[in-house]
């Protein structure tokens, strides 16, 4: 028995170690390669489904695509319904790993040719720098992932010698079914259905189950692998949810299909067999995968838009305030995160600069304080986003873009401050000497040049004005400050110095954080 069960227990674990050393690795390798393609490729939903598939299939991991998706919808780059096409694409995609096990890992012993490569990727982890080690570690994960193949087939080839469930009831539809439960279970256990596809593509290789038995286990492990995307919909944002929902429904659906049409799959995949006289076998059955997903793609994509509006309805948004971008599935993806903490900066500095101009003209309404509310708590949140943003090593611009962002939220959430503030400052006795008037044009300057509504030098503008408005309060409070005191002025003269002080820093808040906007901005382009 245990001759029966190491080989079975050790050959899966390489197995499931070997894919996701293999998958991380190609994704570290990639960099942002492969999100950048996914994100140029997400226009109608035929683009977007190729993209999802041919992206899955190259990182061995459709996990690595849906959890990427995420962040792009989360960040408003590409909309839930372009994001169906790919959640589609990415079900096809994680069909590829059938064909490699069934067309090669059970064709040739690759588990010892690939010995090298274990060796030679591990080197390449230690010793190698930059990206090269992440290749290293893709390599070495190949390399497992065959060793635990070989294993699992030896594993299995025994269990078939002792053991065999090719006699157990097929033919009937409550078979199929009890059957495909099992597959469920298997992926559920395993947490993934590659693994739990490999194990049926060795068991069929071994004969210890029959090719009707493999494609109901298949068909099992399809619905089964939404499990883990029912644990992602617990807790996470409402874009985790909607992309979760639409992997389960859709997987859930195919399976659904070919579990109804496997009886007339059957008839004819037998039929083909006496013709070419050739048992059916791994690769048919890895076939049979691809078909039956590609069946379910066929029939959801015309409907894309309907699809992706009964998702909205079944997990609706009903939070009164729009939710942000920032979501955390973004940071696997340094450049997107930056690009999108870069979207809801700017966004925030142009309320925090409409609120600003307000102020300047009249009190603020009482909607203005839980708005100035809202801006805080997410100039807070993208503080916490921003300093959990892992820049490579070997990309400057990318760290000096994140650099000149964490300074732009320090002097966004000062000014900030400083317009929760504008209550205490008496404006009124700046008139008549164009500070108002000066604080106005340099907040219009800042917010038509964060709009591109601006020539270039609109910054050099910027900078000029503010230091004229220091110029001039400083120059108006030493004035105040070296007349002859008066009964009584004292407490009105700190007022009024207050009033200058407030105008000089807010201005240079603005110029500020309108310099390390653009800064960052540059660095983007």
């Amino acid at each position: 028995m245990l001759d029966i069960l190491f080989p079975f227990a050790g050959g899966l674990g390489l197995f499931l170690i070997g894919m996701m050393l293999l998958s991380e690795g190609l994704v570290a390798f990639a960099g942002g390669s492969l999100q950048q393609f996914l994100l140029a490729c997400t226009g109608k939903p035929i683009k977007a489904f190729a993209s999802g598939a041919l992206i899955t299939a190259l990182a061995q991991s459709s996990t690595a695509t849906t959890v990427t998706l995420i962040g792009f919808v989360s960040a408003g780059l590409i909309s839930f319904t372009q994001a169906i096409g790919v959640v589609i694409g990415a079900s096809l995609g994680n069909t590829a790993t059938g064909w490699i096990v069934s067309g090669l890992g059970l064709k040739v012993n690759l588990g010892f040719y690939t010995l090298p490569l274990i060796g030679i990727g591990a080197l390449m982890k230690l010793l190698a720098k930059g990206r090269s080690k992440e290749l290293g570690r893709a390599l070495a994960g190949f390399g497992i992932l065959f060793l635990g193949l070989s294993t699992l087939q030896d594993g299995m080839q025994s269990f078939a010698d002792t053991f065999s469930l090719a006699h157990l009831p097929a033919g009937s539809y409550g078979a199929y079914v009890l059957i495909m439960l099992i597959g469920l279970a298997l992926t559920a256990v395993l947490q993934s259905s590659t693994a739990a596809i490999a194990m049926t593509l060795t068991a069929l290789d071994a004969g210890a189950v029959s090719f009707d038995q493999a494609a109901a286990v298949v068909i099992g492990a399809a619905i089964g692998t939404t499990l883990t995307g029912v644990l992602v919909t617990i807790g996470g944002t409402i874009y985790a949810k909607r992309t979760a929902i639409a992997y389960i429904l859709f997987n859930a659906a195919s399976g659904l299909i070919a579990l109804l049409l496997l009886p007339a799959f059957l008839h004819l995949m037998h039929q083909a067999s006496d013709w070419l006289q050739i048992m059916p076998g791994a690769i048919a059955l890895a076939a049979f995968h691809s078909l039956f997903i590609g069946l379910g793609a066929l029939l959801f994509l015309p409907f894309t838009p309907q699809f992706a509006q009964l998702v909205q309805r079944l997990v609706p948004d009903r939070r009164a305030q729009p939710q942000h971008h920032l979501d955390s599935s973004l940071l696997t993806v340094p450049q997107v995160a930056c690009t999108t903490l870069q979207r809801t900066l700017q966004a925030s500095a142009t309320q925090l600069l409409t609120l600003y101009q307000q102020g300047l003209h009249a009190p603020l309404a009482h909607t203005a304080t839980q708005e100035l509310h809202n801006i805080a708590t997410l100039l807070e949140q993208a503080y916490d986003f921003a300093i959990r943003i892992q820049t490579p090593q070997d990309d400057a611009d990318l760290s000096a873009r994140l650099s000149a962002q964490l300074h732009a939220i320090d002097h966004l959430l000062r000014l900030h401050r400083r317009i929760v503030d504008i209550k205490n400052i008496d404006i009124r006795d700046t008139r008549g000497y164009g500070t108002i008037e000066l604080a106005d044009h340099i907040a219009t300057l800042a917010l038509n040049g964060l709009r591109s509504q601006q020539p270039d030098t609109w910054l050099e503008q910027v900078q000029a004005d503010a230091q004229a408005l220091a110029a001039q309060q400083r120059d108006m409070r030493n004035a105040l400050l070296a007349g002859p005191p008066s009964a009584g002025s004292t407490s009105h003269a700190l007022r009024i110095t207050d009033s200058y002080r407030w105008f000089e820093r807010s201005g240079a808040h603005i110029w500020r954080a309108s310099h390390y906007l653009m800064q960052a901005r540059e660095q983007q382009e």
